[in-house]
């Protein structure tokens, strides 16, 4: 952006480094930003029955619905550390809604729905609109993970992007299941609690392309729920941490949240011209 406020791709490429974040948000009316106490971790002492840690992922699946919650974000890559304010908003399957915080208001509001990805940065004056792709929303969010929308509203739900209804293999305080690319997922447990520390996707080679873990678990009405989410890409260099406050789980959020209407007097842009 100039001095006169015209936005350009150039510009904004230049500036989106600053703008990361993780995928949804919505103003909150009376959220409080108390965080959470966590339940104490505990090692893991328990023997699993076969079969009780893949049934256990079953039952969390359907545990959680949505979410709208404060989050702080620490970011950590190659364009280097931010942290962030973050305002998130999660329908399953596939509804997100992000907005960036500052204190001088919103720096970048990002939606999606089962149409397409908008996104909304008022201080460059821009509204982008692109096809719903993991390619677009890594585009506008920086977000080190290259999974579906549905994939990724599971994990800000704290719940392992798994395909439940492909065959799983539990071995010892792990489960194992393969991917469609012919990949595995790998979920470990490691307190006594049924719940998931850890989330591993390899790909066909085996190497570990996302590695997330889950983390300081609160109690709340839906059930236990990880107030801290470590996300990391080693071959992108790239870390997102996710500090929950408050959060509200299987709260009913209204379909026009997920959707933005472009202000008068902004410029429009198509996502794709951000390039890579």
């Amino acid at each position: 952006m100039n001095r006169r406020g015209r936005c350009g791709t150039g510009s904004w490429r230049r500036n989106r480094s600053g703008l990361i974040a993780a995928l949804l948000a919505g103003i909150l009316i009376g959220c409080s930003t108390a965080t959470v106490p966590p339940v104490p971790r505990e090692l893991s002492t328990r023997q699993w029955n076969p079969g009780e840690l893949i049934e256990a992922l079953r039952q969390r699946d359907q545990q959680f619905h949505s979410l709208r919650a404060l989050a702080r974000l620490d970011y950590a890559g190659p364009e280097g550390k931010n942290s962030f304010q973050e305002a998130i908003l999660v329908q399953r399957p596939d509804r997100l809604r992000l907005e960036t915080l500052s204190f001088l208001g919103a720096i970048m509001i990002v939606t999606v729905n089962d149409k397409e990805i908008l996104g909304y940065l008022p201080r460059e004056g821009a509204f982008l609109r692109g096809q719903r792709s993991p390619e677009n929303l890594r585009r506008l969010t920086k977000i080190p993970l290259g999974l579906e929308v549905n994939e990724i509203a599971a994990l800000l739900l704290g719940l392992p992007p798994v395909n439940m209804s492909a065959a799983a293999l539990q071995n010892g305080n792990s489960v194992t299941s393969p991917t469609a690319d012919g990949g595995q997922d790998i979920v470990t447990f490691e307190t006594n609690e049924a719940v998931p520390s850890q989330w591993e996707r390899r790909d066909a080679d085996g190497t570990t392309a996302i590695n997330v873990k889950f983390s300081d678990y609160a109690a709340t009405p839906a059930g236990l729920f990880p107030s801290r989410i470590a996300i990391e890409s080693a071959a992108q260099k790239r870390q997102l941490q996710i500090y929950y406050q408050e959060p509200e789980l299987n709260a009913a959020l209204a379909a026009e949240l997920f959707a933005q209407q472009k202000p008068a007097n902004v410029k429009e842009l198509p996502i794709e011209a951000l390039g890579e």
